[in-house]
């Protein structure tokens, strides 16, 4: 797995984020999410993990690739330390199980963390071997509006609980919720707008 081309700079006890998605397209609430978590969890960089597909989402609703990183890379342009990436597609991976395997075994010495906002919360539960990623990456989960509620009832953090901070290297399973000043902009109100990528 020598051949994986990391996004941004990376090196040996390196914390990094990785914010999966459609991207579909990109968003103030992404933006929102890495931020915060740049700041909160002390990382030094977010990397976009822009979907070629999502298993759980019709295929017939998302831009192509080319566009979507387009235009998540034009959103993320004013943070040095958001990178964005179609690794999926050069790993040949769907799920992100898969993905985060590939690139721990890659970067060994770095400290991802799987970041998420809190509407994405409510359906984790239906993803590829979700309870083997909470044991593999510590996740950080930023609160959106119109989810605020979620992380009560969510599968993810009934099973393995929350802890307070992730600002240490964190042996997962480690499910924190961060919360701070929330925006409410989201892929699917930008489509209803007719905002496309």
């Amino acid at each position: 797995m020598n051949w994986i081309v990391p996004p941004g700079p990376v090196a040996d006890g390196c914390r990094i984020g990785l914010l999966g998605g459609s991207f579909n397209p990109a968003h103030a609430g992404h933006l929102y999410v890495s931020d915060t978590a740049l700041k909160r969890l002390r990382l030094d960089s977010v990397w976009w993990l822009v979907s070629p597909g999502n298993p759980l989402k019709d295929p017939a609703s998302m831009a192509p690739l080319a566009a979507r990183l387009e235009y998540a890379r034009r959103m993320a342009a004013h943070n040095r330390r958001i990178h964005v990436s179609a690794l999926e597609q050069a790993l040949h991976t769907l799920y992100t199980i898969d993905t985060v395997a590939a690139l721990q075994r890659r970067f060994p010495g770095v400290h991802f963390v799987w970041l998420m906002g809190s509407d994405n919360l409510e359906q984790f539960s239906r993803w590829r071997r979700w309870s083997d990623l909470a044991r593999r990456i510590p996740i950080a989960v930023v609160q959106r509006p119109g989810s605020l509620l979620a992380a009560l009832n969510a599968p993810l953090v009934r099973r393995f609980g929350m802890t307070r901070r992730l600002c240490r290297p964190e042996q997962p399973p480690a499910v924190t919720i961060l919360d701070g000043a929330r925006n409410h902009e989201s892929a699917t109100r930008l489509r209803a707008r007719n905002v496309r990528p």
